[in-house]
């Protein structure tokens, strides 16, 4: 008698790891245990991660979320996550040459200006990959590592490099070297897949001279990876897709036309768009999965600051003591008093590809309160959603009847309804506020058989609450022209 019933999911974030389980009867999630990594920036604009803490961490959750369950009743493991953070490690002993570059880091900033120059160039790569030349994604980091750490171009010369995402370090490490993967949604991430191919891109690879044999061997999302032993137990990998694809997953937008916006560290909105890639200059086309039925495209705007500014207010300023106090906050005043804020801590991501840009305030008075700056941040993170919307709609038909959102700022309902008056569209909140791990248990459940194909999981959606806009105020109309006049000067 099969007695399976519950999948477990890793879930690497940017600043934490997490495990979970998730009942295929109850379709709840439980067992979830977190804990947090250590980032390091040993210069302005560099930040890095130990690849090898983040694996330690990892099984240190799963051993306690399965602890409980029966090797018998789990599916397998699905994984997800922080994508374009790259690890350069040994094939042979398994340990990193170097801390991996997160996908934050800003050091190939001014190698990828000086590409994006050639229109020629920026143009063909846009066309063969989706993305734009710029330092967020893995090929100028994989370039950066292999000209400027000796261990890694050693590595290289001697067949003993692995180059790859951290997804592939994880499997790596997990099934003892005897797996060397990732997976398209991973893949396309780099500026170094071709979205026609389906497949890493010979000429790409010499043009940003990273040698193809040090890159892993691309698998469907819902293909079975391997197996690892935790805590006496045997698991079966399967279910492998980046983390913004795994929260569109995890929203249910299985269907052309959904689109979801995940606000964590940074905000990212993403639109299912079939089955062939749409193209925009000013987004990124992405592949949102591609299973044993076929391959889905996503049109994706990544904003690179959005929780970040809450724990910026929070840490650096000491304006609240959580981000609950946020909303409290900027609740006491009615306006932002003339204050405006752009959200770039890490540069502008989408749709204005500012990767020099710093975060600013402007209109700032003796009358300025606390209140007005914590309302200003959240109305900036808002207004640069709703500049990633309007690209979309110009391009791409978005599902009419709602925008689903996920992630811990959802709480905060004085910035979801600032966002569906932006807008002028609705915005549903998910019952689960972290889809991610979600979305790595139903690809899992699509290996294993917990779930026969795509269609069942958009009946598995659901909402806790939709915010709908209010009568059209031409004053906030003014104040978001106001804010992308700033956005112009920068």
């Amino acid at each position: 008698m099969d007695e399976k019933r519950y999948i477990v999911a890793i879930d690497m974030g940017t600043t934490s790891v997490r495990t979970l389980a998730y009942d295929t009867v109850t379709h709840k999630q439980f067992n979830i245990f977190q804990k947090k990594i250590s980032q390091f920036y040993p210069q302005p604009g560099w930040v890095e991660q130990d690849a090898a803490e983040i694996v330690t961490a990892i099984v240190s959750c799963l051993e306690k979320t399965i602890q409980d369950l029966a090797e018998n009743e789990i599916f397998g493991v699905g994984i997800t996550n922080q994508r374009e953070t790259t690890v350069a490690w040994d094939r042979k002993s398994g340990k990193p040459f170097a801390r991996a570059i997160v996908w934050q880091c800003r050091r190939t900033h001014e190698y990828c200006e000086k590409l994006a120059e050639n229109k020629r160039t920026a143009d063909m790569i846009h066309k063969r990959t989706g993305l734009r030349i710029d330092s967020y994604f893995s090929a100028t980091k994989m370039s950066w590592l292999l000209n400027n750490n000796k261990s890694v171009a050693k590595a290289a010369a001697s067949g003993r490099l692995c180059l790859g995402t951290l997804d592939s370090y994880l499997v790596f490490c997990l099934t003892n070297g005897n797996s060397f993967v990732t997976d398209h949604s991973n893949a396309s991430r780099t500026l170094l897949y071709n979205l026609k191919l389906q497949d890493w891109d010979p000429e790409l690879c010499q043009f940003f001279g990273v040698p193809m044999e040090t890159l892993p061997r691309i698998i469907n999302c819902d293909e079975y990876i391997g197996e690892c032993r935790i805590k006496g137990k045997t698991l079966r990998l399967g279910g492998l897709i980046g983390d913004q694809q795994a929260s569109l997953l995890g929203q249910n937008c299985v269907r052309t036309g959904d689109f979801k916006t995940t606000f964590g560290t940074g905000a990212f909105m993403l639109a299912n768009v079939g089955n062939t890639p749409v193209l925009h200059k000013q987004l990124i086309t992405t592949v949102a999965w591609r299973t044993r039925e076929g391959i889905t495209y996503a049109l994706e705007g990544n904003m690179y600051s959005a929780g970040s500014c809450i724990n910026w207010l929070q840490d650096q300023f000491k304006l609240i003591d959580s981000p609950q106090e946020s909303e409290t906050l900027a609740g006491s005043v009615e306006d932002t008093g003339g204050v405006f804020f752009v959200p770039a801590l890490s540069g502008l991501g989408a749709p204005f590809w500012k990767g020099n840009a710093r975060a600013q305030f402007a209109g700032i008075t003796l009358a300025s309160t606390s209140a007005h700056i914590v309302r200003a941040v959240l109305r900036g993170i808002t207004y640069n959603t709703r500049a990633v919307f309007d690209c979309m709609q110009e391009t791409f038909p978005v599902s009419e009847k709602q925008m689903r959102v996920d992630g811990g700022m959802t709480n905060n309902s004085l910035l979801m309804q600032f966002q569906s008056d932006i807008m002028h569209f609705p915005v549903a909140v998910s019952k689960v506020t972290e889809s991610t791990g979600l979305g790595a248990c139903y690809m899992a459940g699509l290996c294993f058989g917990a779930f026969k194909q795509m269609n069942e999981l958009a009946e598995l959606y659901s909402y806790k609450q939709i915010y709908k806009p209010t009568a059209h105020d031409e004053k906030r109309e003014n104040n978001y022209r106001e804010w992308l006049r700033l956005i112009e000067k920068l």
